[in-house]
């Protein structure tokens, strides 16, 4: 999905970015770093995996295949049901469930739709270890939303490998009455040691405190990146 928008063919992608489960996504992570993208949207949505395959039953399965992320989300019910199966990770659930088109001794896991999209049938359905899993998702485009009065706006940011630097980024937000919900760390893959802090403040970039903090926040760090500001996704969590 990043490959298509970034080549113009999309004029959007939804890319996961976390999930209440596992965590970070770190390959969409890694590309929010290192790609000129912006995030215009975002939408969290209940994550429930079924287990497809050529026939109707766990019998004969011998390798299951799916994203990495997904084997994660399953992974207790795999171990219950499946425990002699080949775990097998592949670049997508779509591509487990093109894969057991092809075999009928291995079981991809993807959403209930993968399996008249790709003729086959559910073996088990919602085998995702938490009940309340989700995963939240941005939309890159082009489009710079207005200010709302219920807005996100997320950064990734780097500091000088010194004492109290990390305080000293977040300072700004605290002087300027901005809201952090979220701060997170990855390698930035420099080879020295040097991490990118990814942040999702309250607010949007064009309100006067926001744009306060964020001139202060861009002064202080040695690597700044304003992925964009974007509606807060409100939709209902499902009982």
């Amino acid at each position: 999905m990043f490959r298509s928008y970034l080549s113009g063919e999309s004029e959007f992608a939804v890319v996961p970015v976390e999930n209440s489960t596992e965590g970070a996504v770190a390959r969409s992570m890694d590309l929010l770093l290192s790609q000129p993208v912006h995030i215009c949207g975002e939408v969290s949505l209940p994550v429930r995996h079924f287990l497809l395959r050529q026939s109707p039953d766990l019998n004969g399965i011998q390798t299951v295949a799916a994203h990495p992320q997904a084997l994660a989300q399953c992974a207790g019910w795999l171990r219950e049901h499946l425990q002699n199966a080949e775990i097998r990770p592949v670049a997508s659930n779509a591509e487990g469930a093109r894969l057991a088109t092809q075999d009928p001794t291995l079981a991809g896991i993807a959403a209930e739709q993968a399996a008249a999209l790709y003729g086959l049938h559910i073996a088990a359905r919602a085998i995702q270890d938490e009940v309340q899993n989700k995963t939240r998702f941005v939309v890159l485009g082009a489009v710079q939303p207005a200010p709302t009065g219920a807005d996100r706006t997320s950064l990734i940011l780097s500091v000088p490998n010194r004492a109290g630097a990390v305080y000293e980024l977040l300072k700004p937000l605290a002087e300027h009455g901005v809201s952090m919900s979220r701060f997170e760390s990855r390698p930035a893959k420099s080879g020295n040691w040097e991490y990118a802090f990814y942040i999702d403040i309250e607010g949007h970039q064009d309100e006067p405190q926001v744009a306060a903090a964020l001139g202060a926040l861009r002064a202080a760090c040695a690597m700044y990146k304003c992925l964009g500001s974007y509606p807060i996704d409100k939709t209902p969590s499902e009982d």
